[in-house]
């Protein structure tokens, strides 16, 4: 077989046996290295990364209890956890060699001398190994993808009496695994609320898994919130883990869980209740464990009067509910969030000495940002990128000209125009109410609603 690049130490007190296995590994590994002396391990180790460690049972003479070598194994491991331990026994020892593993040893060779046999056990412990070494890779990769998402999401700021409230809520609740649903307009901040809640939860280190229903096609909702498996359906062309089933350990967090089609709600429920799913095309139950967060910006309670969201699943996601007020209500963290944001971009764009115009600050708070948080943060990095110099005017903001504050009134003929400041007069009137400002428009919510895209509001 080809010479693999893996590192033996091999430890025994029986010169003949290191030379033996010395020449009979060393046509088969990159190094290899031999100590009679297990005192020496620790240095060994520090200045060497072993993939397979070759350990003696017993070095003291007239001593055959295997202590000695799972002493050894212990210290080994707690430097090297991914390191894999082979024992070296004798023909006698085999059932101490067998409790050894209990302990953490990989296996376990005999004395007498079987070529295959040693061979096969070392190569199988070599490549545990390095699954072992992969599986470390991957985690902390996932661990490095999961702190630069919480990084975008770690905006998690405020002075204003109502978000101090929030946070204290969150401290709360964290450390429980009680379901919450988060409620708000869009913008506001309620995947970041959601995220904070993981990350001072007992799952931190568990995976955050979000699924922005709303954007989902309604053919796809089960299959992915479920899996499925190969040939269940046309595209199905291989099986598929579903989010419940990936989050499992973690949370899930449902955004705009409000877009669930009623059959579908059914099945959730069904989840939630029995802690397992089934994939699609199968019979087979797969348990879960998840800590489930919801949101949306609808009003449930109206969703359950009009039967499109039932009640009975409200009550399961809402044990503890959580209400983001509009940017607009927390006029106070307007700065604040701003300061915040041209510090981010700021950095980002190597313009880490950029400041507002005090002149921008008023106009800042006075501005009714429709699109809460995220429409202030994605105005803030714009001014970053757009301003030359070093102080952000009024037009690096709205550089098509500024949204009309709260007192204006449209003094253009142009239709649209006049629609869209009808509009925002009519959601601050209601103070971001919805339906009471499309019934006051005279047209319905979905009416409101695409008008809102089109317009940007």
């Amino acid at each position: 077989m080809p010479n693999q690049k893996g590192k033996i130490l091999i430890v025994d007190d029986n010169e003949e046996l290191l030379i033996a296995l010395r020449f009979f590994l060393s046509k088969h590994f990159e190094k290899i290295d031999t100590i009679k002396n297990p005192n020496l391990i620790p240095e060994y180790i520090r200045k060497e990364s072993y993939d397979i460690v070759l350990l003696d049972m017993n070095f003291t003479a007239g001593v055959n209890s295997g202590n000695e070598g799972i002493y050894w194994m212990k210290q080994i491991l707690e430097k090297d956890q991914s390191a894999s331990i082979v024992l070296i026994t004798a023909y006698g020892d085999v059932e101490l060699a067998v409790n050894a593993m209990k302990e953490g040893a990989t296996d376990f060779i005999q004395k007498s001398w079987d070529e295959k046999k040693i061979l096969s056990t070392i190569l199988a412990a070599y490549n545990l190994r390095l699954s072992k070494l992969k599986i470390q890779n991957l985690q902390q990769k996932q661990k490095h993808l999961s702190d630069k998402i919480d990084q975008n999401f770690n905006q998690v700021i405020g002075k204003s009496v109502v978000m101090q409230n929030i946070f204290e809520i969150v401290e709360k609740v964290a450390k429980t695994d009680a379901n919450m649903l988060i409620l708000g307009e869009n913008g506001t901040g309620k995947e970041v609320i959601a995220r904070e809640i993981h990350r001072k939860s007992n799952r931190a280190n568990e995976v955050f898994v979000s699924v922005d229903m709303g954007a989902l096609q309604e053919n796809l909702f089960e299959s992915e919130l479920f899996g499925h498996i190969k040939g269940s359906f046309t595209d199905a062309k291989e099986d598929r883990a579903g989010r419940f089933e990936i989050a499992s350990g973690g949370t899930l967090f449902l955004d705009e869980i409000g877009n669930l089609p009623m059959p579908l709600q059914a099945k959730l429920l069904t989840a939630i209740q029995n802690k397992k799913i089934y994939r699609i095309g199968s019979n087979k139950p797969i348990p879960v464990d998840i800590r489930l967060i919801c949101a949306t910006n609808k009003s449930p309670e109206e969703m359950v009067e009009k039967n499109l969201f039932r009640e009975d699943l409200l009550y399961r996601i809402n044990t503890i509910n959580i209400n983001l007020p509009p940017l607009r209500e927390r006029n106070e963290d307007i700065i604040l969030l701003s300061n915040f944001f041209l510090k981010t971009y700021g950095e980002k764009y190597n313009k880490s000495t950029i400041k507002f115009h005090s002149s921008l600050l008023p106009r800042l708070k006075e501005h009714f940002w429709p699109g809460n948080v995220r429409e202030l943060q994605h105005t803030i990095e714009k001014a970053v990128i757009l301003c030359e110099g070093n102080i952000i005017l009024n037009q690096h903001c709205w550089p098509e000209g500024e949204i009309k504050p709260k007192s204006s009134v449209a003094k253009s003929l142009n239709l649209d125009e006049n629609e869209k400041v009808l509009i925002e007069k009519a959601i601050r009137k209601y103070k971001g109410n919805i339906s009471s400002a499309a019934k006051e428009l005279g047209i319905n919510r979905s009416t409101l609603y695409k008008k809102m895209e089109k317009y940007g509001i």
